[in-house]
């Protein structure tokens, strides 16, 4: 029974390894399943990630789940996670309970395949007239849709605390002007709708700025309008810096990107917008200027101990700004550095990587889950990427192109033997304390893993855990060969988002799952602030 309790709990664990990307209905019923099973643990774990995880998603669906359990101290702890999201998260929490329509025009593909649906129901509808005796001269076709509603959310009624607790986050706001103008100027439609939705009486100011287009002139709402009537780029420049405008908002009333303009705004960034922004920054030129360029360089320096951060936001500002090759290697020290901060692997450890035949996706999980753990691995990490043959894999460095190099020649073909890279860490003498092997499981060569352990075991006296990172459309044959020879094994079931890779760092960081299992336990629940 113990057994099956702790396997719900690494369960749990696994769904963290997904990205819904805003897909909070798909999200949804695995969260209701999973507080059903132990709602003990789950709000700790909601606690714990909200702390030290890194996708939004699944934050907002913890805090959703908890406000609507009926389960003792849920509720309050949700609302307390609430109290410290930014307006358009509490937003999309407080909509998905609400539930949202929304009337959008048919994106490319879509017409076609409505239009396809309306003509095959056209001739159903012919075909009953015709055979039921009630043939018409003509059918006239439906007029085709060019919008359609789509429907998000639970649609069931906010809770009258959630009400209350969002209340009280817009007073808290209102309180203190400055954070209020922040919060308008980066979230106005968000902070329109929480007074709107529910009901919410602003304070003569909130009334002045959100709904009556009348800003105070101490307000920075009533600066912008300012910035937008500045005549020369130095006024501009001078009002960005005066009034704290954001890079985002700015952008929307500068008529001309002037140096001057791009170095006040980059002077107001913070290390995430700098990082979010790049890819404008580099279309605008701003980062061929020496001046902004130091100052990129400077707030991606700060960036590496910022706890604001994200990790996988810096990978993704990789690609997407198609740095250089200063810039790029910038933005990995980033990447790197707040990786290292989830945990440091200790324990020699084994990558072993599937190349058998159709496994080009457990290839190119190598090469990232490579160079994501050796930035964290303080001990020996031995690469082997294996058939029926093992191949050691060494690489120059830990960012992704070193490990790209490290793989070149390296292709999916053969027959599959999970033992075969097992056998050569014993020929090496090679000893780990964890063994990582991305596979789908499907082995049909010898030798087979378990023997090979069994093996391995003896020969270097090493008790090795093993974690799989299942490949999408795998098996659990070698799991269930390993439990019922006894093994600790963890299983990891990669859904094909690479963007939720960083979160296996901690899992891997600890001697054991169930080290961290006991850790989530006795992290400590966040308080609801009083009245």
């Amino acid at each position: 029974m113990a057994d099956r309790e702790q396997d719900i709990r690494v369960e749990i664990l696994n769904t963290l390894l997904t990205t819904p990307h805003r897909a909070l209905d798909k999200t949804w019923p695995v969260h209701q399943d999973l507080i059903a099973k132990d709602p003990r643990f789950y709000v700790r774990l909601a606690a714990w990630y909200g702390e030290n995880g890194d996708v939004r998603d699944h934050k907002e669906m913890f805090i959703i789940n908890l406000v609507l359990s009926k389960f003792a101290g849920h509720r309050d702890v949700g609302l307390a996670m609430l109290r410290a999201l930014p307006p358009y998260e509490v937003v999309r929490v407080v909509d998905f309970i609400a539930g949202r329509k929304k009337t959008r025009q048919f994106r490319k593909g879509e017409k076609r395949a409505a239009q396809a649906a309306e003509s095959k129901q056209a001739r159903k509808s012919f075909a009953r007239q015709l055979f039921g005796g009630k043939r018409q001269a003509e059918v006239q076709p439906a007029p085709q849709p060019t919008s359609f509603t789509e429907s998000y959310g639970l649609f069931r009624n906010v809770p009258r605390a959630m009400k209350t607790e969002v209340a009280r986050y817009l007073r808290e706001r209102e309180s203190d002007p400055q954070w209020f103008d922040g919060s308008v100027l980066n979230a106005r439609k968000a902070m329109k709708r929480l007074y709107a939705l529910l009901h919410v009486r602003p304070g003569d100011r909130a009334q002045r700025i959100l709904f009556d287009n009348d800003p105070p002139s101490d307000s920075r709402v009533y600066a912008l309008r300012q910035l937008a009537a500045a005549d020369t780029p130095a006024e501009q420049a001078e009002a960005i810096v005066r009034y704290n405008i954001p890079y985002r908002v700015a952008t929307t009333v500068i008529r001309q990107m002037t140096p001057s303009v791009l170095v006040a705004l980059v002077e107001q960034m913070s290390s995430q917008e700098l990082i979010n922004s790049l890819a404008a920054l580099k279309r605008r030129g701003a980062l061929d200027v020496p001046d902004i360029k130091s100052l990129v360089d400077a707030k991606l320096a700060a960036a590496k101990t910022s706890d604001r951060v994200s990790g996988l936001k810096a990978e993704k500002a990789i690609q997407a700004a198609g740095a250089s090759d200063d810039l790029r290697r910038a933005l990995e020290d980033v990447a790197d550095t707040q990786i290292k901060a989830k945990g440091r692997i200790t324990r020699p450890t084994a990558l072993l990587v599937d190349k058998s035949s159709s496994m080009e996706n457990a290839i190119e999980l190598g090469k990232r889950i490579g160079a994501m753990i050796s930035a964290v691995c303080e001990s020996e990490l031995y690469t082997y990427a294996f058939d029926t043959m093992a191949h050691e894999i060494v690489a120059s460095g830990h960012d992704l192109a070193d490990w790209e190099r490290a793989f070149d020649g390296i292709g999916a073909y053969g027959a599959t033997s999970c033992g075969v890279a097992v056998k050569a860490l014993e020929r090496k003498k090679q000893y780990v304390e964890q063994i990582i092997m991305i596979t789908d499981e499907q082995q049909n060569t010898p030798p087979p893993f378990v023997p090979a352990l069994r093996e391995y075991r003896a020969a270097v006296g090493a008790d090795p855990s093993v974690v799989i990172v299942r490949t999408p459309g795998g098996s659990d044959y070698v799991e269930q060969q390993c439990r019922r020879e006894g093994l600790q094994v963890d299983v990891f079931k990669f859904e094909g988002d690479y963007y939720s890779l960083p979160n296996l760092v901690p899992m891997l960081a600890r001697p054991s799952k169930l080290e961290l299992l006991m850790e989530i336990m006795d992290y400590p629940l966040p308080v609801r602030k009083s009245a």
